[in-house]
């Protein structure tokens, strides 16, 4: 019998990397995550990649996935589509730490994005996980497990739970301060009926649509840089949220660092997509 039972009540995938995400009802869970998940990344004439540390305004760059192409638009440009069966030129790229093999998406998709950034000095092209890469998380968290990823910040899946969200908003609001919505946090699967931050003590997410459904193992907490106090409409960074988190989620497992939701591995594919209000049933960690 489980310890804890809920429901998955947001699902999100956020195909190109710290780009705007896109709100779905029913997601495919592959061994790398929510298809489409970070599978293409934004990258400079270096090869190395971009955020919205160092420009907020990507969270304008806003994404939508056909059965055949990508679409992305942003503010004062048109819109650009992306047929998902281009592959461009093999390049090597770097995300943190790994560098590997990834497909350029082509020139003009490149000038669409140097129109739309305007950062001196730099020139970006956006490119996708090559099918021939591979990209592990770190071992030191999955136990040894090799567990794929694209271009997340290192694991499959990003949970939250939605207790969480709301604590951390009673708290902003205690402080004076407006509360913030999900999209700050860029989770993949939010989880509904759970006590705030149960997702630091579960060990394995269960997802029972089906007698064969999928499991994702919670391996480690998600640290958390300026990201989150970007407000992904405005793309305007003010300082309020990392400061009421730091007033109670730093985390010596992690060096007191700042730590929202949890990153979690693909153990099971099983039979189902996810779907909202799909039952979640979860054991706490022994």
């Amino acid at each position: 019998m489980s310890d804890s039972k809920g429901i998955i009540s947001q699902l999100f995938i956020y195909p190109v990397k710290s780009c705007a995400g896109i709100a779905l009802d029913t997601s495919q869970l592959k061994a790398t995550g929510l298809a489409f998940d970070r599978e293409w990344v934004i990258v400079d004439q270096n090869g190395q990649f971009i955020t919205q540390r160092q420009a907020p305004h990507m969270a304008w760059i806003t994404p939508a996935l056909s059965q055949d192409s990508l679409t992305l638009s942003a503010p004062t440009q048109e819109s650009i589509v992306l047929p998902l069966s281009y592959r461009g030129h093999s390049m090597r790229v770097t995300v943190w730490r790994d560098t590997l093999a990834a497909d350029d998406m082509g020139d003009e998709i490149a000038n669409w994005l140097d129109r739309f950034l305007q950062i001196p000095g730099r020139h970006f092209r956006l490119v996708r996980f090559a099918k021939t890469a591979q990209r592990l998380s770190s071992h030191d968290w999955t136990a040894g497990v090799d567990a794929p990823n694209m271009f997340s910040d290192g694991y499959a899946c990003l949970v939250v739970s939605q207790a969480a969200l709301d604590l951390l908003n009673s708290r902003l609001e205690t402080h004076g301060y407006e509360s913030v919505d999900m999209l700050r946090f860029r989770p993949n699967i939010v989880i509904k009926g759970f006590d705030a931050h149960d997702e630091d003590h579960l060990d394995s997410l269960e997802f029972t649509e089906s007698s064969n459904g999928p499991i994702l193992k919670l391996v480690k907490p998600c640290s958390r840089c300026t990201i989150p106090d970007i407000d992904p409409y405005t793309a305007q960074s003010t300082p309020e949220v990392s400061e009421i988190l730091a007033s109670y989620r730093r985390l010596p497992i992690l060096e007191n660092a700042i730590c929202f939701g949890m990153n979690g591995i693909v153990t099971k594919l099983g039979q189902a997509s996810l779907t909202l209000n799909m039952p979640v049933r979860a054991n706490y960690k022994i």
